[in-house]
């Protein structure tokens, strides 16, 4: 199976592409199959892109990068947020992809931040742009800020959404049972019934 990494990330090193190397892992160690990850760094591809747009024709190293998510198996797309939204980087390299290009293609969603503040911008902003190019996204979506580096949370995010596009690559459902909630529930009523016995 071939996984294609897109990583809009503009600076070296940089947490967009930490975070998109994390979930590459972590959906090859869930595939059933070997995986062959491939990534697209769009910052290289910046010029030819905006060349694109003004001549028509693709650069040979944007071709390259066009065909290769035109024929992966599964999709890890990860960019910095600027602005409350995706990287104008990021939008204008799936502007240039054929208009089918995504249809049916499973694809993980991710961003990265200053602060959880923006986190909103996996489901107002990147999954309907997905959901327009007809991809089908993994329900898992991770956003990680600088303060979820080292801390708990975003592990279990990865790995979750690792597994469910590990999943729908090999074409299995992303189902699985419901995991048993460690905390009980108490009703409302029974806990103002508890506070007039005290």
């Amino acid at each position: 199976m071939k996984l294609v990494v897109v990583s809009a990330g503009l600076s070296v090193p940089s947490s967009t592409r930490l975070l998109a190397d994390r979930l590459a892992a972590a959906t090859a160690g869930r595939a059933s199959a070997e995986v062959e990850v491939e990534v697209v760094e769009l910052r290289d591809l910046a010029v030819e892109i905006a060349h694109h747009f003004t001549n028509g024709f693709p650069g040979r190293k944007l071709a390259a990068a066009l065909d290769a998510v035109t024929a992966a198996d599964g999709l890890i797309v990860v960019t910095p947020v600027f602005s409350a939204s995706y990287s104008g980087l990021f939008k204008s390299f799936f502007d240039v992809l054929e208009k089918d290009a995504l249809a049916g293609k499973p694809v993980l969603i991710a961003a990265t931040g200053g602060s959880a503040r923006h986190s909103l911008v996996l489901e107002h902003a990147l999954r309907p742009l997905f959901a327009y190019l007809r991809a089908v996204v993994v329900p898992t979506a991770v956003y990680a800020a600088s303060e979820d580096w080292g801390a708990e949370g975003l592990p279990e995010r990865i790995e979750r959404a690792a597994g469910e596009l590990a999943g729908l690559m090999a074409g299995l459902s992303v189902a699985r049972p419901a995991v048993k909630d460690e905390f009980t529930v108490v009703p409302f009523a029974e806990q103002l019934a508890a506070l007039s016995r005290q």
